[in-house]
């Protein structure tokens, strides 16, 4: 079993149409806050990403934001958290945010939260960690993407043996649950991590 102090939480620089993401986002930032878990994630202060991380401030949390120069104005970096990194790239964004975090959840959001949940889907699959993963398909969100998985394991894309391991909550109240129990069935991330270069 490992701790579970920080989690990393991918999630849209825009709030959507849908106003259960935000209240999603919030109520998340609050669990985090209200358990002693801290929050990382991309350090900008729009859309889901903001209210994720004002919510946690708000609720007595840690947050750690991860932003590459670049994108330092246009995303508008949160401003009175823990800790802002402000890095080389967005390669290097990625990698610091791994390092810091004991698992990973998936809120909506666009192209790069997409990217960034890919990423990690590949890397569990390849055994390269065995942090936690939890894709919250609020107001069924993921759900083309969770029909993908399964079209990729039907056709044999996703072959036996390189299975994806994540999880699925319907309801955010249900994600640091499900994490936590997880995190019990889980050897030592420092025996199973490998974070050179990824």
């Amino acid at each position: 079993m490992h701790d579970i102090k920080n989690i990393c939480v991918y999630c849209g620089s825009a709030e959507g149409d849908d106003p259960r993401y935000a209240a999603a986002a919030e109520a998340f930032g609050t669990a985090l806050g209200r358990a002693g878990v801290g929050l990382v994630y991309g350090g900008g202060n729009c859309g889901l990403m903001g209210v994720a991380a004002r919510a946690t401030l708000e609720a007595g949390g840690r947050v750690t934001g991860v932003i590459p120069d670049f994108l330092d104005d246009r995303e508008i970096a949160a401003e009175g958290l823990t800790e802002l990194l402000v890095v080389e790239d967005m390669h290097t964004r990625k990698r610091v945010m791994f390092e810091r975090s004991d698992a990973f959840v998936a809120l909506p959001g666009g192209v790069g939260t997409l990217e960034e949940l890919a990423e990690q889907l590949t890397w569990i699959q390849l055994g390269r960690h065995t942090k936690p993963l939890v894709i919250a398909n609020i107001g069924g969100f993921w759900r083309p993407l969770l029909s993908l998985l399964a079209h990729m394991r039907n056709t044999a894309f996703i072959r036996e043996g390189y299975d994806v391991h994540y999880m699925v909550a319907e309801r955010i109240e249900d994600v640091l649950p499900m994490i936590f129990a997880a995190a019990r069935r889980t050897p030592e991330i420092a025996a199973t991590a490998v974070t050179e270069r990824m």
